[in-house]
């Protein structure tokens, strides 16, 4: 269980989130939205310690995060995957090399077993015949799926996807919106979803919670969010460049 609790956080005069709540449950795929700059990287940055809130609490399974030191965080984001928006992946490094490494330096095992555990990760994304390519070798689209199974190596029960479509082709973002909710079904890992792709947010989503002016505006299930009548959401929902929403 994921808990923010009146979330607040500004940067210099510019106040991002004004007293945000947002509670997920176990095994939840809920996904954050809103146009760009409305905070929703800023919000999820908050529970893995990458950001501080300047006021409220967040909590993962009961315990309270928020005022954690920096090494207190090192069993959190052991727990949190994050799948950041760009791969980040070693060029030097065979993708299997990359999924290791991180086996590697938490288990400390020999590197044939890391071998072995990176190659089951990357069985998961359907990359493990591509285990001795160079990421510069992988379309972007398969990259990111060799970025999701380097997250997976610490099997974590909550995995957070930044912006996990942005600049994907239509093919490879629906490649991995099937791979998303895969793990999710298989793993039972719970999921939060930064995105403003409205093909994955009405495919994947179990609830979807709209950031609009520092607070969320609608939080609910995908139906909900269709029949909203409010006119941010309906603009929103239909990208229309007129209308209330400002951006």
């Amino acid at each position: 269980m994921i808990d923010f609790r009146q979330v607040w956080k500004s940067f210099g005069p510019k106040t991002v989130l004004r007293g945000v709540s947002l509670r997920v449950e176990k095994a939840e795929t809920v996904f954050i939205v809103g146009s760009s700059g409305a905070g929703k990287s800023v919000l999820v940055k908050h529970l893995v310690g990458l950001l501080r809130p300047d006021q409220g609490e967040i909590y993962l399974d009961g315990k309270e995060v928020t005022g954690l030191s920096e090494s207190g965080f090192y069993p959190i984001r052991r727990r949190v995957g994050y799948v950041f928006q760009h791969s980040t992946l070693f060029d030097s490094l065979t993708i299997l090399q990359n999924v290791a490494l991180p086996i590697r330096k938490h288990f400390k095992v020999p590197m044939d077993e890391a071998r072995d555990r990176a190659l089951a990760k990357l069985e998961l994304v359907q990359l493990a015949h591509l285990a001795s390519r160079f990421p510069s070798e992988l379309s972007a689209g398969m990259q990111k799926r060799v970025a999701i199974a380097r997250t997976l190596t610490l099997d974590p029960p909550y995995v957070i996807y930044d912006e996990p479509t942005t600049g994907l082709d239509p093919v490879a973002a629906r490649r991995v919106d099937a791979l998303i909710r895969d793990l999710a079904d298989r793993l039972h890992v719970t999921s939060l979803v930064v995105s403003h792709d409205l093909h994955s947010i009405f495919t994947l989503a179990d609830r979807i919670a709209m950031l609009y002016k520092g607070q969320f505006l609608l939080d609910g299930s995908p139906e909900e969010f269709r029949r909203s009548q409010h006119p941010v959401v309906r603009q929103y929902i239909a990208g229309e460049p007129e209308g209330p929403m400002e951006t």
